[in-house]
């Protein structure tokens, strides 16, 4: 037998390891946070500090106290990373596998900051400079002794920017993405000869808190189901499509693709006509 080939229960394959989910309250973070749980990891996961209510991390975790934790996370400031990844070891003892979730976007941008210009700043500071942070932060930390799999870092980006250009679509927003994606790469080949694995997966139109206000509100009910009529194979992702990838890419058999940026959209990133064309 190879020396490296393990035997993983399906359902519980992660089960004795930590992760830490940031945005885990709505949309792909909080799917992500239960597919997790449910495969036997326990799991931290991080609210906007200031724009989120604890009250509703709290309500998440009361349900799954032995295998949940809440913790506030501003990634506009250095500080709070480091007390956040500060708190969740000090709450289950190691972090394993880190899911860089949390972001900003086109409609949610505006509870930072007012001006475009302010926003744009703000878009690519929590974003970029935010991953950036948490990966350098959680690549610091003393590794977990208790079990020989890899560490796993989860960047998501978006398939705008991150695989592909759509036209119409704010710079600030892709500029941001393609910084996660290249972020992803580019750590993957510094740590190539440690145990860690860095991967980012790249969504699509994805049926998110995120998507519904910086789009589909904005549409009449006419206009939104003919834009969705239009997606791949006609309908929306859905956030446990997205979160199930995760979950595979935090387990010891998705070591192989480190350093990949996986485009999960379902074939827009192949096509991105569909959505950009969209109307014209």
């Amino acid at each position: 037998m190879a020396g490296h080939a393990s035997h993983h229960d399906p359902v519980s394959d992660l089960e004795g390891r930590v992760a830490l989910v940031t945005g885990g309250l709505g949309g792909i973070g909080r799917a992500c946070v239960d597919a997790l749980r449910t495969r036997g990891a326990r799991v931290a996961f991080t609210y906007a500090e200031g724009v989120e209510r604890p009250e509703d991390a709290e309500d998440r975790v009361r349900a799954h106290p032995q295998q949940m934790s809440a913790h506030p996370l501003d990634l506009n400031r250095h500080g709070s990373i480091r007390d956040c990844l500060r708190d969740v070891r000090s709450r289950w003892e190691a972090i394993d596998i880190l899911v860089n979730n949390a972001a900003v976007g086109s409609a949610t941008v505006a509870a930072y900051a007012e001006e475009p210009e302010a926003q744009d700043a703000a878009m690519l500071r929590i974003n970029a400079d935010g991953t950036l942070r948490m990966c350098m932060a959680f690549l610091a930390l003393p590794r977990s002794t208790l079990h020989a799999d890899p560490q796993k870092i989860v960047n998501i980006a978006s398939v705008g920017g991150g695989i592909g250009v759509f036209p119409g679509f704010r710079l600030s927003d892709g500029m941001s993405k393609a910084a996660v994606a290249f972020l992803t790469r580019q750590l993957a080949a510094e740590y190539v000869h440690r145990a860690v694995d860095i991967v980012a997966v790249c969504p699509g139109a994805t049926r998110t808190p995120m998507l519904q206000r910086s789009t589909l509100d904005q549409m009449s009910e006419a206009r939104r189901a003919e834009f969705i009529a239009a997606l791949p194979r006609g309908r929306l992702i859905e956030p446990e499509e997205i979160a199930r990838l995760i979950v595979f890419l935090c387990t010891p058999a998705a070591s192989v693709l480190h350093g990949a940026v996986l485009d999960a959209s379902m074939g827009l990133g192949v096509r991105p006509g569909l959505m950009t064309e969209f109307g014209h």
